[in-house]
This record gives C-alpha cells, structure tokens and sequence, in this order.
C-alpha cells in the first residue's frame, strides 16, 4: 500500500481508503472487514453523521476502538436530521457543528477525529462562522484538522482562500471528469489534498448496465465502460483500471472506495499494487468521450 501526506496536516494516509456508507447493519460483520482492511494496509476509513441516522458511526466507532492509534479516522457534518426522521436540512451554523462534534466524539468512542470534513456547502452560507466553528474545534483538541466534501466550484474556492482546510472531498471519475477543469491542478498548487469518491461511477464502469448517467447518454457511458475493458486487458480489473484513472492525477491522495464485502475490498487494496495507467492508456480512456463542465456553481 502507498500512504501520502494529506495536504499540509500531519496525517499519512492510504492511496486506498475505506468508504464507510456502503458497510451494513451486523456490527460483526462490519468489524471483521474493518479488520482485514487494515490488516491490507488501508488506514483511511471515512464516514458520516448522516450515514443511517449515526448508527454508521456507532458500528465504524466499536469496530475500530481497538485500532484507533493504527488509523486515520473521518467523519463529516453539515446534515440535521429532522426530529420526526423524515429527512434532512441543511446546517453548517457554527453552533450546530459544536454540538455535532460532541455526538460524533461519542458515537465514534474517540476523543479527536483526525478529519472533520464539512459535508457539503453553498456560497450563501455563513463560510466564515462555519471556519470559526472547525478552527475553535482544533484549538479545543476535538479534532486534528478539517476539510470539505463539495463538488461546488464557487463553495471549493472559497474554502481555499479563507480557510486552512487540508482536503477536499469530490466525486470523479472518467465519468465524471468535472474536477479535471480547473479544480484538480489547484488544490494541488495549494497543498489541498484531494480525496475522491465515486472512481467507479456507480459500478457503470464495472458491471453495471449502461444508463444515462449526469450529462452522459447511455451510448457515451458504453463508450467509457468499453475503454476501461480495452485498457485493463489481463493487467488489472476494471475496477482496478477505474481507480488507477482517478489515482494518476497528483492532486489525488486517495480513492474512498465504497466496500461491502471482502472480495470487494481485496480487489480494490489489489489496485495498489497493478501497473499504473501509461499516457497512451490516459489518452484513449480521455478520448473515448467529451469531459464534461460544471454548468452550476461556478
């Protein structure tokens, strides 16, 4: 396994991280894959407030308590789940971020996150009361450093210009090429380190049948799926190809895989040890569609 500095924090953390929402229900069961994932190398597990209502921290917290000085933990916040359970609002107000953090600490039986990531964000909130509440948390000892997940152009640069956010969190894949714009290349002049989720576009590049998929037509996620079997050949797995795509852009620190089971979670530590994409093999997988733009946001 490859472990990378994570922007200007003191963290190392693995190329392969351990995406925590897909994990079920059976605290065991979770346990036992937490478990083996570390014993694979993988020492990025990332989860949630919002992830079934915090049960997904409680079973991530239990599983990992044992192993806490062994990894990175982190968590995000940002999402209020509404007292009657019917949904969620949106919350990034200062006060509601020091009293979530004290839920997490608990849920996650730790007593600091190493990454406390703000899950989301929209240029007309409070950005600096938001700041406010993460820099106090640092100064309090509850949480080492933070970030932000958003795949918002305007929301990501004014966090880099405001803000000693180490990470960014955003979707990308080769169907999804929307951070290749302009966002990749300066998180990384700013020692932002990015983490991505969604390398497989929701198994579209593996196994899944084509359908449209964001300003993709149903031919044009074919046309992607086709380019990573041409480029995996007997070298690596699709997912494996898909990952590397994502994972060759120097910006990116890690690929937060979504892991149900043990096979799943083998193949993707695998990625690690496979031949990187050649520039011949970036150029046919970038060819074999248009790179889609942020339209919103900007």
């Amino acid at each position: 396994m490859n472990y990378h500095q994570l922007g200007n924090s003191t963290l190392q953390i693995s190329e392969i991280g351990f995406g925590c929402m897909s994990l079920a229900g059976n605290d065991d069961a979770n346990a036992k894959i937490l478990h083996r994932a570390i014993d694979l190398g993988i020492n990025f597990f990332d989860t949630a407030d919002l992830y079934n209502k915090g049960m997904n921290e409680i079973s991530v917290g239990k599983a990992l308590k044992a192993k806490r000085n062994e990894i990175v933990l982190a968590t995000k916040v940002g999402n209020q789940w509404r007292t009657d359970g019917s949904g969620w609002d949106w919350n990034p107000r200062k006060d509601y971020i020091l009293q979530s953090v004290n839920d997490s600490l608990k849920r996650l039986q730790t007593d600091c996150i190493d990454l406390y990531q703000l899950h989301g964000g929209t240029i007309d909130d409070p950005i600096d009361e938001t700041i406010s509440a993460f820099e106090l948390l640092k100064e309090q000892g509850k949480i080492r450093h933070y970030g932000i997940s958003s795949i918002r152009p305007n929301v990501i640069r004014e966090y880099i210009n405001r803000s000693s956010i180490v990470s960014v969190m955003m979707q990308y894949s080769l169907l999804d090429r929307r951070p290749e714009e302009t966002f990749l290349d300066l998180l990384k002049e700013n020692n932002i380190g990015v983490l991505v989720r969604g390398s497989i576009a929701q198994g579209l590049l593996v196994d899944k049948p084509a359908k449209e998929y964001l300003q993709y037509s149903m031919q044009e996620v074919s046309n992607a799926n086709e380019a990573i079997r041409t480029v995996s050949g007997s070298q690596r797995s699709f997912t494996q190809s898909a990952i590397r795509y994502v994972l060759n852009h120097p910006a990116v620190l890690s690929a937060v895989v979504g892991i149900r089971t043990i096979e799943q979670l083998e193949e993707a530590v695998k990625t690690a040890t496979t031949p990187g994409l050649s520039t011949h093999e970036i150029v046919a997988l970038q060819n074999s569609n248009k790179a889609n733009r942020y339209d919103q946001h900007r």
